[in-house]
């Protein structure tokens, strides 16, 4: 699946163009990055902590190392309210799956997109630029491997290149010999 440009930046409201750059960058749930706190943010050591007990993350925190993107996202809210990171018009966003989300959708012809789809993608990009498994796990937050697999997949084109990884040069110049 591939979330378009013109949902994140055409499309969608001003208040929601950061939470999904930021779901995105960090490939977070709804719920982690609406309630997200800014005693939970370390933009010197580009670190937050998902909130304790909100969303699937109920009985640990855990670390989200910041991207650039993340990262930038972030230094452009600091500032803007004393407690939550996310808001609109001076309130806390308790969800990002709106009236503006579902409207934004429609005009992007994205209607089937929902907001968790965008982990996919996140998970999905992961993969297809190279990132580690067990790394994406982590970065996943998921205690199971075969969670990787559900969220990542690749595109076609992508697995067309990597079809063309099984061609050593043996290959090659006996297919050369034989096309001759």
């Amino acid at each position: 699946m591939s979330v378009r440009l013109s949902l994140s930046y055409y499309k969608l409201p001003d208040h929601l163009i950061p939470i999904v750059l930021f779901a995105l960058a960090t490939g977070l749930r709804m719920s982690n990055i609406t309630g997200l706190l800014w005693e939970n943010v370390d933009i010197k050591n580009r670190h937050a902590w998902v909130n304790i007990g909100s969303g699937k993350v109920k009985t640990k925190g855990i670390g989200i190392p910041l991207n650039s993107v993340a990262l930038y996202v972030l230094e452009n809210l600091q500032g803007k309210h004393p407690t939550n990171v996310f808001t609109y018009k001076g309130n806390p966003i308790k969800r990002a799956n709106s009236k503006a989300w579902r409207n934004a959708r429609k005009r992007a012809g994205l209607s089937h997109l929902r907001f968790h789809d965008l982990r996919h993608v996140w998970a999905s990009r992961h993969s297809m630029n190279g990132t580690h498994p067990h790394a994406l796990q982590d970065l996943g937050a998921w205690s199971k491997a075969d969670t990787v697999r559900r969220y990542a997949h690749l595109s076609s084109r992508h697995l067309l290149l990597a079809s063309e990884n099984a061609l050593s040069e043996s290959v090659t110049n006996l297919t050369q010999r034989v096309l001759q």
